[in-house]
C-alpha cells in the first residue's frame, strides 16, 4: 500500500492528469524503449563494478510507473519508488503485483519532502527525466546528494537543453531557437525546464560529486530525418546508440545525459 504524503510545490508537474499517455506515448515507443536499454546497460555494469552484485538499498526518485524499480527489485534489491503521482505509483503497484516483487515500497510524495521522510540513506539514487519538470532544481540535486551513503552512488538523467537546440536547428524551427526555446503554453508531455550541462556540472562541482560515467540517451534516435527508421530498424539503431553514447561529441548531444556520480571525499 502506498503511504501518502501531502505536497509542497505545486508549480513544480504532477502527471497525475496524464499518467496514462507515458505507457504508450513514452514508454511504449522506440525512444522509450532506447532510454530504457541505456539505463539498465548503465546500471548492469554500474552493479557489477562498483557493487560486486550484493544486495543493496536503493530509492528511485520519481520512478513514475516503476520500470528501473521493478527491474532492480527483481534482482534482488530493496527498493523505495516515490512519485508525487499517485497515478503513476497505481500503476506500478498493479506491475509488482502481477509479477510478485515483495522488496518494492512505494510512497506517494514530491522529492522535496524526502527529508521529512527519514528514510535514512542508500547505496543508490536514482532520479531519471524529473530535473527538467521541477522549479528549484539545484535544490533537488542537493536533497539527493544527501540521501546517498558516503560511498553511495547518484544516478542522474536530465533532459539535455543543447540536445533540444540542436534537435530544433535541424528540424527548421529557427524561430523557437531564437526565442530561446520558450513557448507560450508548454505541451504535455513537453519538459518544462530544460537543463544546459554547464549549470549542472556547477551544482556538481559545488556538492563535490565526481562524474564515474557519462552517457548520452538517444544521439541519434532524435535527429532521424527518416523517422520511420526508428521503428523498421530499431534493433541497428539501438546497438548503434549503445556503441557511440558514452564517446564525444554523442555524448554531450543525447537527448537526455545519463551520469553516474560519486561523492568525491
Amino acid at each position: 500500500m502506498a503511504k501518502k504524503y501531502s505536497t509542497s510545490a505545486p508549480t513544480d508537474r504532477n502527471f497525475c492528469d496524464i499518467a496514462g499517455k507515458f505507457k504508450n506515448n513514452i514508454y511504449g515507443t522506440s525512444k522509450g524503449k532506447i532510454r530504457e536499454a541505456v539505463l539498465k546497460r548503465d546500471l548492469d555494469e554500474l552493479l557489477d563494478e562498483h557493487f560486486d552484485s550484493k544486495p543493496l538499498r536503493i530509492l528511485d526518485a520519481g520512478g513514475g510507473q516503476g520500470q528501473l524499480s521493478l527491474y532492480l527489485a527483481e534482482l534482488g534489491h530493496e527498493v523505495i519508488l516515490l512519485d508525487v503521482s499517485a497515478q503513476m505509483l497505481a500503476i506500478a503497484k498493479e506491475r509488482a503485483e502481477a509479477r510478485n516483487i515483495s522488496s518494492l515500497s512505494l510512497i506517494n510524495a514530491p522529492l522535496q519532502e524526502l527529508a521529512e521522510l527519514n528514510l535514512g540513506q542508500f547505496d543508490l539514487v536514482l532520479c531519471h527525466a524529473v530535473l527538467e519538470w521541477i522549479v528549484e532544481q539545484k535544490t533537488a540535486v542537493t536533497i539527493l546528494n544527501k540521501c546517498l551513503k558516503p560511498d553511495g552512488i547518484l544516478s542522474l538523467m536530465y533532459f539535455n537543453k543543447s540536445a533540444q537546440r540542436l534537435a530544433n536547428m535541424v528540424y527548421g524551427n529557427f524561430d523557437y531557437v531564437s526565442n530561446g526555446l520558450q513557448v507560450k503554453q508548454k505541451v504535455g508531455l513537453s519538459p518544462n525546464q530544460p537543463l544546459e550541462s554547464e549549470h549542472v556540472d556547477s551544482w556538481l562541482a559545488e556538492l563535490c560529486l565526481r562524474t564515474l560515467n557519462k552517457t548520452g540517451v538517444r544521439c541519434f534516435h532524435d535527429y532521424l530525418r527518416e523517422t520511420n527508421k526508428a521503428d523498421e530498424q530499431f534493433d541497428e539503431l539501438l546497438a548503434l546508440e549503445l556503441k557511440y553514447n558514452r564517446a564525444e561529441p554523442y555524448a554531450s548531444i543525447g537527448r537526455y545525459t545519463h551520469l553516474l556520480l560519486k561523492p568525491d571525499q
